[in-house]
């Protein structure tokens, strides 16, 4: 990991994760590239079966809950979704741009498009600062809040002062931050201008010294002193209070309709973006009717003033008319090319209507769906032509309307919220232009795949650039060339969804992308203290190029672009101290600027602060095994572009267990073993699943399944990355309650019903027993099934659920995700899995009987093959 230190921040390089190149880097950039993407999850809750039980209640006697209190998933009411039994989708997702710092020195930040970005943060100066001594308010806080904000989590509560100590990679530092999630107490708001630092630029605080006598203020940062125009002037401490950024380190900064024109106060405002469906009419009966179902009941979810627009693409591209009451008319285009500035502007000046409310075109939407016809040339679903790129340009068009003609001039139209435009994909793009040819033995195939990728990239640029998000979710058995397509998706701040088929999970993923975002317009700050380092940042965004030095003289934030502002994504901050700290806190303050779906314009301010320690033992007491997780999780990852790289991995993954037992652990007498730190307990299991677990194990065979669901995970928010690392197992009880377990398969107990969250993929086992009792197995299925809706109620991707029984084919899915605890001996067992004890002689020798031997290890059995003891159970 490469740790620059740059003067300023430059330009950052993207890599795609999905693909394995990386773009030159650019001349200004100290910081790698961050990646884009926020997805807030709209509530699309899924259908109910006859005769569920009501919400089921969770017994938790060994809950394997994070520290910091983040909530793994709650129950939500439940909305309408598409007929038709549940279909599952694969467990690949979204896209995801991952940021990494430059590996040069003194160089600006790199970006990496597979979000990751190890970035450095630029000297911090002190100049002109000094210690406030008398007539001093010290921080105004009452009890420290430190690494308890719902959008900020930190792999440790305390910093190491030794540098040495606290920079040893196999543990690293770092924290995960979620700008557009949705909590239950909104922070304070604050409409006036903030007091910001002179020197650095950073915001006054909870934890700011202040003299109350002149009101002037120390930054916390940089140590500067700085005046508030006489505002924070007061007789004493309490007099503060009053001040929201003096009380809270949560505040949101808002700007409204009085400070900018056009700003309309109406909930309905949020509604103004308009939505285009870029549907593909090469589908196969069976598909086509399915999509047809999900299209027609997404049409039916949406709010009345949501504007809509419909666009078909296989050879040539129809862009249909809501002019014409209940009967679907389009517009033609050719799809071989681009299309011309003359047929837009005949097009978009022309008498159809293209975009219209939901009020006054469902009817037409229901029309145009229903006269969708299956494709009837006999020619391979591959094979087939679709002109995917023409059709995304002609619906970026469409919703520019006549304004294109300003943005083409340079003055970009700003609106209330991300435009979106959502791609029905059955198949790969082979017509016009960012398409690739049908075979792949073409002998020009690697050229016209790279002209393809940069295309599409632009166009995805293209449509950031135009306030246009652009998501893509594909269906179907037939492989759509994801490295092609990603692009697209993620240059533009959108998602990738991969589906089985255009059911039930299309449809509730159709609905939850319209409605998913929280804001456009994002960027991201960071401040530290000058003891810290940043070295890489992963998630959606990229570096932004802003000079403040005209302003703030000594300002060495580190600045990313976000592509998008949504709910269910994040970005993970790796961080070192650059030499021994000296003080007792560190502080850190994290700036979200965006605008929300109202047209206001909101700065988020987070500031956290964290004590330093010398105890090793003091500090690992304070670490949060979850997040770590997290944040090791998500920087492998980064580097796992491929099957190959992924079985590399795993072997950085046991060279780490081994490097923190070597480090941090001490050495078993009269063994070569040595022991892990028993404030870790947690870690190892929670690494063990990742290397066996689809992100880096053998469960997912398809590299475009694997690309997709690596690009979601390096994105993704902390509650769906932990349940993609480690998988949540809960096991149903008499009375529809349900209790907690390890997920191990001793739970797969014959009279037992089970689920297991998985994040994007959640499993029903029924054990024979009790599927052997009809009236019992339909009870425990419906309170299964609630459970496992509710628990992915608003994640984004919908999660796929899977319903099967003991000793069918489909049980491998369950069984692979499980620790094969069933090798180890009575006493171990017993002391991981307690409910064991709870079961009777015969009942463990049926259990025991059950399982099938194979060669892959046990949790106990890793750690002791990498000459490490395993943590006793906390």
């Amino acid at each position: 990991m490469a740790n620059p230190t740059h003067p300023n921040v430059g330009s950052l390089t993207i890599t795609s994760p999905s693909l394995d190149r990386q773009s030159p880097q650019l001349e200004k950039s100290p910081i790698p590239p961050p990646p884009p993407s926020f997805a807030a999850a709209p509530r699309f809750p899924p259908e109910k079966l006859q005769g569920q039980a009501s919400s089921p209640s969770i017994k938790t006697p060994n809950v394997l809950s994070p520290p910091n209190g983040a909530k793994t998933g709650s129950p939500v009411p439940h909305l309408s979704t598409p007929p038709g039994p549940p279909v599952f989708t694969s467990p690949v997702r979204p896209a995801a741009i991952p940021f990494r710092t430059s590996p040069a020195s003194p160089q600006p930040v790199a970006f990496s498009s597979v979000s990751s970005l190890p970035t450095s943060s630029p000297p911090q100066f002190s100049n002109g600062s000094f210690e406030l001594q008398h007539q001093v308010s010290d921080g105004i806080e009452q009890a420290d809040p430190v690494g308890e904000s719902p959008f900020v989590l930190f792999s440790a509560h305390k910093v190491l002062k030794q540098k040495k100590q606290a920079n040893v990679p196999s543990l690293g530092f770092g924290a995960l931050v979620s700008p557009g999630r949705e909590v239950s107490t909104a922070p304070q708001v604050i409409q006036r201008d903030p007091h910001h630092c002179q020197s650095c630029g950073a915001y006054a605080n909870i934890y700011c010294k202040i003299l109350l006598g002149s009101g002037q203020w120390q930054c916390v940062i940089c140590r500067n002193l700085n005046g508030s125009d006489s505002e924070y002037v007061a007789t004493s401490k309490e007099d503060l209070r009053r001040f929201p950024e003096l009380s809270s380190p949560v505040v949101d900064y808002v700007q409204t309709g009085n400070k900018r024109p056009g700003y309309v106060p109406v909930s309905d405002s949020r509604i103004s973006a308009p939505i285009v469906l870029v549907i593909d009419e090469c589908l196969d009966e069976p598909h086509l009717h399915h999509l047809q179902s999900s299209l027609h009941a997404f049409v039916d979810s949406l709010p009345p003033t949501t504007r809509i627009g419909i666009v078909l693409y296989g050879r040539t591209v129809s862009i249909y008319d809501f002019s014409e009451d209940a009967i679907a008319s389009a517009d033609a285009l050719p799809g071989d090319k681009s299309p011309t500035q003359d047929s837009l502007k005949a097009l978009i000046y022309g008498t159809g209507i293209y975009l219209s409310p939901m009020h006054a075109s469902l009817p037409v939407a229901h029309a145009i769906f229903s006269s969708l016809r299956p494709y009837k040339l006999n020619i391979p679903e591959a094979s087939r032509d679709r002109c995917l790129g023409t059709a995304v340009e002609v619906a970026l068009a469409i919703i520019q309307g006549p304004s294109a003609e300003l943005s083409r001039a340079g003055v970009i139209k700003r609106s209330g919220g991300n435009n979106r435009i959502i791609v029905c994909a059955g198949g790969p793009n082979t017509y016009g232009p960012g398409s690739v040819p049908h075979p792949f033995s073409h002998p020009n195939y690697p050229y016209l795949e790279k002209t393809a990728l940069k295309w599409m990239e632009n166009l995805g640029n293209e449509a950031h650039r135009y306030n246009t998000v652009v998501d893509i979710l594909c269906a179907g058995t037939c492989p759509v060339r994801v490295p092609i397509l990603e692009p697209l998706a993620k240059a533009s701040g959108g998602v990738f969804v991969l589906h089985d088929d255009f059911g039930e999970a299309f449809g509730v993923n159709l609905q939850r992308a319209s409605s998913r975002a929280v804001g456009s317009h994002g960027l991201l700050e960071l401040r530290t203290s000058d003891d810290i380092l940043v070295t890489q940042v992963v998630g959606p965004g990229e570096e932004a190029h802003i000079d403040t030095h005209d302003t703030f003289n000594n300002d060495t934030a580190l600045y990313i672009q976000m592509l998008s502002v949504e709910e269910t994504q994040s970005f993970s901050f790796s961080m070192e101290t650059k030499g021994d700290i000296k003080s007792d806190f560190v502080f850190f303050q994290f700036v979200i600027q965006y605008s929300n779906v109202y047209q206001a314009d909101i700065s988020r301010v987070i500031t956290v602060r964290l004590h330093t320690v010398d105890s090793i033992s003091g500090y690992l007491q304070s670490v949060q095994d979850e997040v770590l997780a997290v944040l090791i999780a998500k920087r492998t990852l980064l580097r796992a572009k491929n099957y190959s790289d992924a079985i590399d991995m795993r072997a950085t993954i046991d060279e780490r267990v081994k490097d923190i037992a070597l480090n941090f652990g001490s050495q078993l007498p009269k063994t070569k073993l040595y022991k892990f730190p028993k404030e870790l307990s947690l870690l190892p299991e929670l690494l063990f699943h990742l290397r066996r677990g689809p992100l880096l194990g053998s469960i997912i065979g398809h590299e475009d399944e694997r690309s997709v669901l690596r690009n979601l995970f390096l994105n993704a928010s902390f509650d769906l990355s932990i349940r993609m690392v480690a998988p949540r197992c809960l096991m149903h009880r008499e009375g529809g309650t349900f209790e907690e377990l390890p997920a191990y398969d001793l739970a797969m107990q014959s009279d037992a019903a089970v689920v297991l969250d998985h994040g994007t993929d959640v499993f029903i086992w029924l054990g024979a027993e009790l599927a052997a009792d009809e009236g019992r197995s339909a009870a425990a299925l419906a309170a299964c099934r609630t459970l496992a809706e509710e628990l992915t109620e608003l994640r984004f991707p919908a999660a796929r659920i899977l319903a099967f029984k003991e000793g069918s084919s489909q049980a491998r899915y369950f069984v692979s995700r499980l620790i094969p605890a069933h090798k180890d001996p009575p006493y171990e067992q017993e002391a991981r899995f307690p409910q064991l004890k709870s079961l009777s002689t015969e009942q463990r020798t049926k259990l025991k009987s059950s399982f099938l031997q194979f060669d892959d290890p046990s949790f106990c059995e890793w750690m002791r093959s990498l000459k490490v003891a395993p943590p006793e159970p906390s």
